[in-house]
Protein backbone atom coordinates (compact mmCIF):
# COMPACT_ATOMS: atom_id res chain seq x y z
CA UNK A 1 0.00 0.00 0.00
CA UNK A 2 1.42 3.38 -0.99
CA UNK A 3 1.70 6.18 1.53
CA UNK A 4 -0.97 8.09 -0.38
CA UNK A 5 -3.34 5.15 -0.22
CA UNK A 6 -2.56 4.56 3.44
CA UNK A 7 -3.24 8.20 4.33
CA UNK A 8 -6.56 8.07 2.54
CA UNK A 9 -7.50 4.69 4.03
CA UNK A 10 -6.91 5.96 7.57
CA UNK A 11 -8.20 9.51 7.17
CA UNK A 12 -11.19 10.81 9.08
CA UNK A 13 -12.55 12.17 5.81
CA UNK A 14 -13.24 8.52 4.99
CA UNK A 15 -13.70 6.81 8.35
CA UNK A 16 -15.57 9.43 10.48
CA UNK A 17 -15.15 7.15 13.48
CA UNK A 18 -13.57 9.43 16.07
CA UNK A 19 -16.93 9.83 17.84
CA UNK A 20 -17.93 6.27 18.79
CA UNK A 21 -21.55 7.09 19.56
CA UNK A 22 -24.00 4.84 21.34
CA UNK A 23 -26.15 1.87 20.49
CA UNK A 24 -26.10 -0.37 17.45
CA UNK A 25 -25.82 2.44 14.90
CA UNK A 26 -22.98 4.29 16.67
CA UNK A 27 -24.39 7.67 15.67
CA UNK A 28 -22.12 10.40 17.15
CA UNK A 29 -23.46 12.21 20.21
CA UNK A 30 -23.58 15.99 20.28
CA UNK A 31 -22.65 17.12 23.84
CA UNK A 32 -25.30 18.95 25.82
CA UNK A 33 -25.35 22.70 25.23
CA UNK A 34 -24.09 24.61 28.26
CA UNK A 35 -26.35 27.63 28.52
CA UNK A 36 -24.98 31.05 29.44
CA UNK A 37 -27.09 33.93 30.81
CA UNK A 38 -28.84 35.72 27.98
CA UNK A 39 -28.29 32.98 25.38
CA UNK A 40 -31.99 32.85 24.51
CA UNK A 41 -33.03 36.45 25.18
CA UNK A 42 -34.55 37.95 22.02
CA UNK A 43 -32.79 35.26 20.02
CA UNK A 44 -32.24 35.70 16.28
CA UNK A 45 -30.72 33.26 13.79
CA UNK A 46 -28.56 33.75 10.71
CA UNK A 47 -28.46 31.36 7.76
CA UNK A 48 -25.12 29.65 7.14
CA UNK A 49 -25.12 31.13 3.64
CA UNK A 50 -25.16 34.64 5.13
CA UNK A 51 -22.23 34.13 7.50
CA UNK A 52 -18.86 35.64 6.67
CA UNK A 53 -15.43 35.76 8.34
CA UNK A 54 -15.55 39.58 8.38
CA UNK A 55 -19.07 39.90 9.75
CA UNK A 56 -19.06 42.13 12.84
CA UNK A 57 -22.76 42.98 13.12
CA UNK A 58 -24.50 39.64 13.66
CA UNK A 59 -22.23 37.67 15.97
CA UNK A 60 -24.92 37.59 18.69
CA UNK A 61 -27.03 35.34 16.43
CA UNK A 62 -26.99 31.56 16.22
CA UNK A 63 -26.21 30.00 12.84
CA UNK A 64 -28.91 27.82 11.26
CA UNK A 65 -28.99 25.39 8.31
CA UNK A 66 -32.68 25.47 7.39
CA UNK A 67 -31.57 25.77 3.76
CA UNK A 68 -31.28 23.73 0.60
CA UNK A 69 -28.61 21.12 1.28
CA UNK A 70 -26.32 22.28 -1.50
CA UNK A 71 -25.87 25.53 0.42
CA UNK A 72 -23.95 23.73 3.15
CA UNK A 73 -22.62 20.42 1.76
CA UNK A 74 -19.18 21.94 2.28
CA UNK A 75 -19.40 21.51 6.06
CA UNK A 76 -19.44 17.74 5.53
CA UNK A 77 -16.96 17.54 2.67
CA UNK A 78 -14.49 20.02 4.18
CA UNK A 79 -15.34 20.16 7.89
CA UNK A 80 -12.36 22.35 8.83
CA UNK A 81 -13.03 25.08 6.28
CA UNK A 82 -15.58 27.01 8.37
CA UNK A 83 -14.45 26.31 11.93
CA UNK A 84 -12.92 29.73 12.55
CA UNK A 85 -15.86 31.58 11.03
CA UNK A 86 -18.56 29.62 12.89
CA UNK A 87 -16.76 29.93 16.23
CA UNK A 88 -17.34 33.70 16.18
CA UNK A 89 -21.14 33.40 16.47
CA UNK A 90 -23.15 32.90 19.65
CA UNK A 91 -23.77 29.23 18.80
CA UNK A 92 -24.35 26.95 15.82
CA UNK A 93 -27.26 24.61 15.11
CA UNK A 94 -26.17 21.28 13.65
CA UNK A 95 -26.72 21.07 9.86
CA UNK A 96 -30.25 20.13 8.80
CA UNK A 97 -29.51 17.56 6.09
CA UNK A 98 -32.79 16.62 4.41
CA UNK A 99 -34.95 13.60 5.22
CA UNK A 100 -37.35 13.53 2.28
CA UNK A 101 -40.06 10.90 2.57
CA UNK A 102 -39.22 9.33 -0.77
CA UNK A 103 -35.54 8.95 0.14
CA UNK A 104 -34.14 5.46 0.58
CA UNK A 105 -34.10 4.74 4.33
CA UNK A 106 -30.33 4.34 4.31
CA UNK A 107 -30.01 7.88 2.92
CA UNK A 108 -32.21 9.22 5.72
CA UNK A 109 -30.01 7.42 8.22
CA UNK A 110 -26.89 8.78 6.50
CA UNK A 111 -28.19 12.35 6.82
CA UNK A 112 -28.91 11.89 10.53
CA UNK A 113 -25.33 10.63 10.92
CA UNK A 114 -23.97 13.66 9.03
CA UNK A 115 -26.03 16.04 11.19
CA UNK A 116 -24.67 14.57 14.42
CA UNK A 117 -21.10 14.06 13.18
CA UNK A 118 -20.76 17.72 12.16
CA UNK A 119 -22.23 18.85 15.48
CA UNK A 120 -19.92 16.59 17.48
CA UNK A 121 -16.93 17.68 15.41
CA UNK A 122 -17.65 21.38 15.88
CA UNK A 123 -18.15 20.85 19.61
CA UNK A 124 -14.76 19.11 19.78
CA UNK A 125 -13.27 22.30 18.29
CA UNK A 126 -14.81 24.48 21.01
CA UNK A 127 -17.88 25.69 19.09
CA UNK A 128 -21.13 25.88 21.05
CA UNK A 129 -23.51 23.51 19.25
CA UNK A 130 -27.27 22.86 19.52
CA UNK A 131 -28.60 19.79 17.68
CA UNK A 132 -31.19 20.37 14.98
CA UNK A 133 -33.84 17.64 15.02
CA UNK A 134 -35.58 16.46 11.88
CA UNK A 135 -37.60 13.39 11.00
CA UNK A 136 -39.45 11.65 8.21
CA UNK A 137 -42.41 9.37 8.82
CA UNK A 138 -42.72 6.96 11.75
CA UNK A 139 -40.25 4.56 10.14
CA UNK A 140 -37.45 7.04 10.93
CA UNK A 141 -38.24 7.36 14.63
CA UNK A 142 -35.88 4.50 15.55
CA UNK A 143 -32.84 6.51 14.43
CA UNK A 144 -33.72 10.18 13.80
CA UNK A 145 -33.48 11.09 17.52
CA UNK A 146 -30.20 9.27 18.11
CA UNK A 147 -27.05 11.20 19.00
CA UNK A 148 -28.87 13.68 21.24
CA UNK A 149 -28.60 13.37 25.00
CA UNK A 150 -31.73 13.46 27.14
CA UNK A 151 -32.43 16.90 28.51
CA UNK A 152 -30.56 18.65 25.68
CA UNK A 153 -31.51 21.97 24.12
CA UNK A 154 -32.68 21.22 20.56
CA UNK A 155 -33.83 23.18 17.50
CA UNK A 156 -36.76 22.60 15.13
CA UNK A 157 -38.63 24.66 12.54
CA UNK A 158 -42.37 24.78 11.85
CA UNK A 159 -41.97 26.66 8.59
CA UNK A 160 -42.48 23.67 6.30
CA UNK A 161 -45.53 22.47 8.19
CA UNK A 162 -47.20 25.88 8.53
CA UNK A 163 -46.66 27.29 5.03
CA UNK A 164 -47.84 26.12 1.61
CA UNK A 165 -51.60 26.52 2.24
CA UNK A 166 -51.37 25.06 5.74
CA UNK A 167 -51.96 21.51 4.55
CA UNK A 168 -53.20 19.61 7.57
CA UNK A 169 -51.27 16.47 6.61
CA UNK A 170 -48.03 18.45 7.00
CA UNK A 171 -49.02 19.62 10.46
CA UNK A 172 -49.99 16.09 11.47
CA UNK A 173 -46.63 14.82 10.18
CA UNK A 174 -44.78 17.52 12.11
CA UNK A 175 -46.68 17.01 15.38
CA UNK A 176 -46.22 13.22 15.25
CA UNK A 177 -42.45 13.62 15.10
CA UNK A 178 -42.41 16.53 17.55
CA UNK A 179 -44.32 14.60 20.21
CA UNK A 180 -42.05 11.58 19.72
CA UNK A 181 -39.05 13.89 20.15
CA UNK A 182 -40.49 15.17 23.45
CA UNK A 183 -40.94 11.59 24.64
CA UNK A 184 -37.49 10.35 23.66
CA UNK A 185 -35.25 13.38 24.27
CA UNK A 186 -37.17 15.30 26.97
CA UNK A 187 -35.47 18.52 25.82
CA UNK A 188 -34.72 21.27 28.30
CA UNK A 189 -35.55 23.92 25.70
CA UNK A 190 -36.77 23.80 22.11
CA UNK A 191 -35.67 26.56 19.76
CA UNK A 192 -38.56 26.93 17.33
CA UNK A 193 -37.75 28.75 14.09
CA UNK A 194 -41.08 30.20 12.92
CA UNK A 195 -44.31 30.39 14.92
CA UNK A 196 -45.00 27.35 17.12
CA UNK A 197 -48.29 25.49 16.80
CA UNK A 198 -50.63 25.94 19.79
CA UNK A 199 -50.46 22.18 20.39
CA UNK A 200 -46.69 22.19 20.89
CA UNK A 201 -45.66 21.45 24.45
CA UNK A 202 -42.34 22.10 26.16
CA UNK A 203 -40.16 25.08 27.06
CA UNK A 204 -40.22 26.72 23.63
CA UNK A 205 -37.88 29.53 22.62
CA UNK A 206 -39.69 31.19 19.73
CA UNK A 207 -37.39 32.68 17.08
CA UNK A 208 -39.12 35.21 14.87
CA UNK A 209 -39.03 34.06 11.26
CA UNK A 210 -39.00 37.57 9.77
CA UNK A 211 -36.67 39.32 12.22
CA UNK A 212 -34.06 36.60 11.63
CA UNK A 213 -34.06 37.21 7.88
CA UNK A 214 -31.48 38.96 5.74
CA UNK A 215 -33.69 42.06 5.66
CA UNK A 216 -32.80 42.71 9.29
CA UNK A 217 -29.10 42.32 8.62
CA UNK A 218 -26.70 45.19 8.05
CA UNK A 219 -23.18 45.02 6.67
CA UNK A 220 -20.43 47.60 6.76
CA UNK A 221 -19.18 46.42 3.38
CA UNK A 222 -20.20 44.25 0.45
CA UNK A 223 -18.83 40.77 0.84
CA UNK A 224 -17.56 38.83 -2.14
CA UNK A 225 -17.36 35.11 -1.67
CA UNK A 226 -17.45 32.64 -4.52
CA UNK A 227 -17.73 29.81 -2.03
CA UNK A 228 -20.78 31.18 -0.28
CA UNK A 229 -22.30 33.19 -3.11
CA UNK A 230 -22.96 35.73 -0.35
CA UNK A 231 -25.83 38.13 -0.67
CA UNK A 232 -24.63 41.70 -1.20
CA UNK A 233 -26.83 44.24 0.54
CA UNK A 234 -26.35 46.93 -2.10
CA UNK A 235 -27.57 44.84 -5.02
CA UNK A 236 -31.13 44.22 -6.16
CA UNK A 237 -32.86 41.52 -4.16
CA UNK A 238 -32.59 38.14 -5.87
CA UNK A 239 -34.79 35.41 -4.36
CA UNK A 240 -32.41 32.66 -5.44
CA UNK A 241 -29.78 34.22 -3.15
CA UNK A 242 -32.07 34.52 -0.20
CA UNK A 243 -32.28 31.90 2.52
CA UNK A 244 -33.99 29.25 0.43
CA UNK A 245 -37.59 28.39 1.20
CA UNK A 246 -38.28 24.70 1.64
CA UNK A 247 -40.24 23.02 -1.07
CA UNK A 248 -42.46 20.10 -1.98
CA UNK A 249 -41.62 17.76 -4.84
CA UNK A 250 -44.06 14.92 -5.24
CA UNK A 251 -45.00 15.11 -1.58
CA UNK A 252 -41.43 15.34 -0.26
CA UNK A 253 -41.07 17.17 3.03
CA UNK A 254 -37.88 19.07 3.71
CA UNK A 255 -38.76 19.03 7.38
CA UNK A 256 -37.03 21.95 9.04
CA UNK A 257 -37.87 24.90 6.82
CA UNK A 258 -36.35 28.27 6.13
CA UNK A 259 -37.09 31.96 6.25
CA UNK A 260 -37.05 35.36 4.73
CA UNK A 261 -38.77 38.50 5.90
CA UNK A 262 -38.68 42.27 6.18
CA UNK A 263 -39.06 45.35 8.33
CA UNK A 264 -42.01 45.54 10.70
CA UNK A 265 -45.36 45.65 9.01
CA UNK A 266 -48.87 45.19 10.41
CA UNK A 267 -49.74 41.57 11.10
CA UNK A 268 -52.86 40.65 9.06
CA UNK A 269 -53.97 38.40 11.93
CA UNK A 270 -53.84 41.38 14.33
CA UNK A 271 -56.04 44.17 12.92
CA UNK A 272 -55.02 46.45 15.78
CA UNK A 273 -51.52 46.69 14.30
CA UNK A 274 -53.05 48.96 11.66
CA UNK A 275 -53.44 51.68 14.25
CA UNK A 276 -49.70 52.48 14.13
CA UNK A 277 -49.79 53.61 10.48
CA UNK A 278 -52.02 56.17 8.78
CA UNK A 279 -52.36 59.57 7.19
CA UNK A 280 -50.30 62.42 8.69
CA UNK A 281 -52.30 64.17 11.38
CA UNK A 282 -54.92 61.43 11.68
CA UNK A 283 -56.18 60.17 15.02
CA UNK A 284 -57.17 56.51 14.84
CA UNK A 285 -59.53 55.05 17.44
CA UNK A 286 -59.49 51.38 18.37
CA UNK A 287 -60.89 49.38 21.26
CA UNK A 288 -58.89 46.94 23.37
CA UNK A 289 -60.63 44.75 25.93
CA UNK A 290 -63.48 47.26 26.05
CA UNK A 291 -61.47 50.45 26.53
CA UNK A 292 -60.70 53.12 23.96
CA UNK A 293 -57.30 53.87 22.45
CA UNK A 294 -56.60 57.00 20.39
CA UNK A 295 -53.46 56.84 18.26
CA UNK A 296 -52.00 60.06 16.83
CA UNK A 297 -50.22 59.72 13.46
CA UNK A 298 -47.19 61.95 12.80
CA UNK A 299 -45.96 63.62 9.65
CA UNK A 300 -44.22 60.46 8.37
CA UNK A 301 -47.39 58.35 8.58
CA UNK A 302 -46.31 56.55 11.77
CA UNK A 303 -47.80 56.80 15.26
CA UNK A 304 -46.25 59.35 17.62
CA UNK A 305 -48.51 59.12 20.69
CA UNK A 306 -51.30 56.96 22.06
CA UNK A 307 -53.92 57.79 24.65
CA UNK A 308 -55.38 54.91 26.70
CA UNK A 309 -58.72 55.50 28.37
CA UNK A 310 -58.13 53.04 31.21
CA UNK A 311 -56.09 52.66 34.39
CA UNK A 312 -55.07 49.09 33.42
CA UNK A 313 -56.50 47.85 36.72
CA UNK A 314 -53.66 49.65 38.54
CA UNK A 315 -55.15 53.04 39.55
CA UNK A 316 -52.19 53.77 41.86
CA UNK A 317 -49.89 53.75 38.81
CA UNK A 318 -52.07 54.99 35.91
CA UNK A 319 -54.51 57.82 35.48
CA UNK A 320 -57.50 57.41 33.21
CA UNK A 321 -56.67 58.53 30.59
CA UNK A 322 -52.87 58.43 30.18
CA UNK A 323 -50.55 58.77 27.19
CA UNK A 324 -47.74 56.70 25.70
CA UNK A 325 -45.17 58.26 23.32
CA UNK A 326 -44.40 55.88 20.44
CA UNK A 327 -40.75 55.46 19.45
CA UNK A 328 -39.48 53.78 16.27
CA UNK A 329 -35.72 54.17 16.74
CA UNK A 330 -34.93 50.48 17.23
CA UNK A 331 -33.09 48.13 14.84
CA UNK A 332 -36.17 46.00 14.23
CA UNK A 333 -38.29 49.00 13.21
CA UNK A 334 -41.05 48.14 15.68
CA UNK A 335 -43.48 50.68 17.15
CA UNK A 336 -42.25 50.90 20.75
CA UNK A 337 -44.75 52.43 23.24
CA UNK A 338 -42.91 54.15 26.07
CA UNK A 339 -43.97 54.16 29.76
CA UNK A 340 -47.12 56.06 30.65
CA UNK A 341 -47.43 59.82 31.05
CA UNK A 342 -50.04 60.29 33.78
CA UNK A 343 -52.31 63.27 34.44
CA UNK A 344 -53.43 63.40 38.09
CA UNK A 345 -54.86 66.89 37.54
CA UNK A 346 -56.70 66.01 34.35
CA UNK A 347 -55.46 65.19 30.85
CA UNK A 348 -54.94 67.88 28.18
CA UNK A 349 -56.92 67.74 24.95
CA UNK A 350 -55.67 65.06 22.58
CA UNK A 351 -55.34 67.08 19.37
CA UNK A 352 -54.49 66.08 15.84
CA UNK A 353 -50.83 66.31 14.91
CA UNK A 354 -51.50 69.52 12.97
CA UNK A 355 -54.44 71.88 13.05
CA UNK A 356 -54.98 71.49 9.31
CA UNK A 357 -56.23 67.99 10.00
CA UNK A 358 -58.83 68.94 12.59
CA UNK A 359 -61.69 67.93 10.32
CA UNK A 360 -60.24 64.49 9.61
CA UNK A 361 -62.49 61.71 10.84
CA UNK A 362 -61.27 59.14 13.29
CA UNK A 363 -60.71 55.56 12.14
CA UNK A 364 -62.49 53.00 14.33
CA UNK A 365 -61.47 49.33 14.57
CA UNK A 366 -63.20 46.60 16.59
CA UNK A 367 -61.83 44.78 19.62
CA UNK A 368 -59.52 41.78 19.17
CA UNK A 369 -60.56 38.26 20.29
CA UNK A 370 -58.50 37.12 23.26
CA UNK A 371 -57.28 34.02 21.37
CA UNK A 372 -55.33 36.29 19.00
CA UNK A 373 -53.65 37.91 22.02
CA UNK A 374 -52.34 34.68 23.54
CA UNK A 375 -48.63 34.19 24.13
CA UNK A 376 -47.38 31.33 21.99
CA UNK A 377 -44.12 30.99 23.91
CA UNK A 378 -42.02 32.44 26.70
CA UNK A 379 -39.98 34.24 24.05
CA UNK A 380 -43.18 35.81 22.71
CA UNK A 381 -43.91 37.16 26.19
CA UNK A 382 -40.36 38.46 26.60
CA UNK A 383 -40.59 40.27 23.27
CA UNK A 384 -43.80 41.93 24.46
CA UNK A 385 -42.01 43.06 27.62
CA UNK A 386 -39.02 44.31 25.61
CA UNK A 387 -41.31 46.60 23.62
CA UNK A 388 -42.92 47.95 26.82
CA UNK A 389 -46.08 45.92 26.45
CA UNK A 390 -49.06 46.34 28.76
CA UNK A 391 -50.81 43.07 29.50
CA UNK A 392 -54.04 42.02 31.21
CA UNK A 393 -54.72 38.31 31.63
CA UNK A 394 -56.95 35.88 33.49
CA UNK A 395 -55.79 32.79 35.35
CA UNK A 396 -58.02 30.64 37.56
CA UNK A 397 -60.73 33.34 37.46
CA UNK A 398 -58.36 36.04 38.74
CA UNK A 399 -57.41 39.11 36.72
CA UNK A 400 -53.78 40.31 36.58
CA UNK A 401 -52.08 43.35 35.07
CA UNK A 402 -48.52 43.89 33.81
CA UNK A 403 -47.31 47.39 32.95
CA UNK A 404 -43.95 49.15 32.42
CA UNK A 405 -42.79 51.92 34.74
CA UNK A 406 -40.90 55.08 33.81
CA UNK A 407 -37.88 53.92 35.83
CA UNK A 408 -37.47 50.90 33.55
CA UNK A 409 -39.01 48.40 35.95
CA UNK A 410 -42.03 46.19 35.20
CA UNK A 411 -45.04 46.00 37.49
CA UNK A 412 -47.22 42.92 37.92
CA UNK A 413 -50.18 42.65 40.27
CA UNK A 414 -53.69 41.37 40.68
CA UNK A 415 -56.24 43.82 39.35
CA UNK A 416 -56.89 46.71 41.74
CA UNK A 417 -54.71 45.05 44.44
CA UNK A 418 -51.70 47.26 45.15
CA UNK A 419 -50.73 44.94 48.01
CA UNK A 420 -50.01 42.18 45.44
CA UNK A 421 -47.77 44.34 43.25
CA UNK A 422 -44.23 43.25 42.47
CA UNK A 423 -41.77 45.56 40.71
CA UNK A 424 -39.37 43.57 38.54
CA UNK A 425 -36.14 44.45 36.77
CA UNK A 426 -36.42 41.84 34.00
CA UNK A 427 -39.04 39.81 32.17
CA UNK A 428 -37.54 36.66 33.72
CA UNK A 429 -38.30 38.11 37.14
CA UNK A 430 -41.89 38.78 36.04
CA UNK A 431 -42.18 35.15 34.98
CA UNK A 432 -41.28 34.08 38.54
CA UNK A 433 -44.38 35.86 39.91
CA UNK A 434 -46.86 33.47 41.51
CA UNK A 435 -50.35 33.64 40.04
CA UNK A 436 -52.20 31.81 42.76
CA UNK A 437 -50.38 28.52 43.27
CA UNK A 438 -48.73 28.61 39.82
CA UNK A 439 -45.55 30.25 38.63
CA UNK A 440 -46.30 32.54 35.69
CA UNK A 441 -43.46 31.00 33.66
CA UNK A 442 -45.22 27.62 33.82
CA UNK A 443 -48.60 28.90 32.61
CA UNK A 444 -47.84 31.95 30.45
CA UNK A 445 -48.88 30.16 27.24
CA UNK A 446 -52.10 28.95 28.88
CA UNK A 447 -53.43 32.16 30.46
CA UNK A 448 -56.30 34.02 28.79
CA UNK A 449 -54.77 37.27 27.56
CA UNK A 450 -57.42 39.98 27.46
CA UNK A 451 -55.14 42.75 26.34
CA UNK A 452 -51.54 43.14 25.20
CA UNK A 453 -49.53 45.81 23.46
CA UNK A 454 -47.47 45.02 20.34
Amino acid sequence: MTEENYNYRTSQTLLRNQFPGKGKLKIPVIPKFQENPGDFDDLLLIGFDKTHPEDQNHLDRMVHFFLYDYRFERVWKNPDSDIEKLSRYRAVLSPDFSMYLEMAPVMQLYNVFRNRWCGAYWASKGIRVIPTVNWGDESTFDFCFEGIEKGSVVAVSTYMASEHDNRCDQKEWFMAGYNEMLRRIEPEKIICYNTPFPEMQGNIVYVDYERSSWRYMSYERNYKSEDLDAFKISETYRPERDTIEPYLIGGAYKGGGSAYGGKWRPNPNKPQDQRFLGKPGEIKTTYKNGYRVDTKIGEDGRAVTERHYTDHKQPWAHTNPHDHPIHWNNPAGYPDPQPAINYPNGAPEFKQWREACNMMKNTVSPDIPSEQNRFVSISDFKTCMKWHGEVEFMWNENLYSITPRSNGRISISMAYREDTEKLCDTSDEVLEYMVGSDRLRDVITQVTVLDRSI
